[in-house]
């Protein structure tokens, strides 16, 4: 996809962050936008608002439908709704853990199967928004490396199967400034607001370069795009390192490195 004039793209999280972002990147490069978000978006020239929880099987599939009978066609498709949980394995919920999964990784699934067969049809591209936590682990993201984790492996073997049909992308942003921070759980709700600072700090990314990084990556049809300087240092880390990138990631994430803890895109 060299070019995105003319074209009918569907975003979801596009009420803030990086999914805004993408929608005002493609409404400019001459694209239709179907723009989801569980919060109200804000309709525009070239932006159709739909209200959607991507954790809802049936309003997805429902969605789908929706818009193509609303804007006739759908070439491109990114799946960029997430939330963040900061919790160890013993402290967390079931329902945060399932509140995470149910998002970041079942919402993923959702808008890929729903959108596929209309992708298929126009020869069209997706992409899924993993994480650098999706490339390693971190201590008090197990919930949330899972979800990653399972979109990257989700999207890599889903690229194989449909490869010369639809373009695959997956996409892995490190620290970039988006509203995830207050939506972010803790098991401690003590720590709920120290956790969406933690977050902050860590953001090193504008959401309107990683919008430029992904849609450059659809035009390059890359299997994979990291958002971020440090995204490329976590990749380089866990290439180089293997499972001995753990002991030096524990450290950083330990309570005695505080400002340097939290989840990232």
């Amino acid at each position: 996809m060299r070019s995105f004039s003319g074209k009918v793209a569907v975003v979801t999280g596009a009420a803030s962050g990086i999914g805004q972002a993408l929608v005002s990147a493609l409404v400019a490069a001459g694209a239709q936008v179907a723009a989801s978000d569980i919060a109200e978006v804000a309709e525009g020239p070239g932006v159709r608002p739909y209200r959607l929880d991507v954790a809802d099987r049936d309003a997805v599939y429902a969605h789908a439908d929706q818009v193509v009978a609303d804007l006739g066609r759908v070439d491109l498709v990114v799946n960029n709704a997430g939330v963040a949980l900061k919790g160890t394995v013993a402290q967390m919920s079931d329902e945060d853990l399932r509140w995470v999964m149910d998002i970041d990784f079942w919402g993923v699934v959702h808008g890929t199967r729903a959108f596929l067969p209309h992708l298929v049809a126009t020869r069209g591209h997706l992409v899924n928004v993993s994480s650098v936590f999706g490339l390693i682990g971190v201590p008090t993201q197990s919930a949330y490396n899972a979800a990653k984790f399972a979109v990257r492996g989700f999207t890599e073997s889903l690229r194989q199967e449909v490869a010369g049909v639809v373009g695959v992308t997956c996409v892995h942003p490190g620290g970039v400034r988006t509203a995830i921070a207050r939506s972010a759980r803790t098991s401690d709700p003590a720590e709920r607001e120290s956790f969406g600072r933690s977050l902050d700090r860590v953001a090193m990314t504008s959401p309107e370069r990683a919008a430029r990084l992904i849609l450059d990556g659809v035009r390059r049809d890359r299997a994979r795009v990291l958002v971020g300087p440090d995204a490329y240092v976590i990749d380089l880390l866990a290439r180089l390192l293997g499972s001995w990138y753990q002991p030096l990631v524990r450290r950083a994430f330990s309570p005695s490195s505080s400002g340097r803890r939290g989840s990232r895109g």
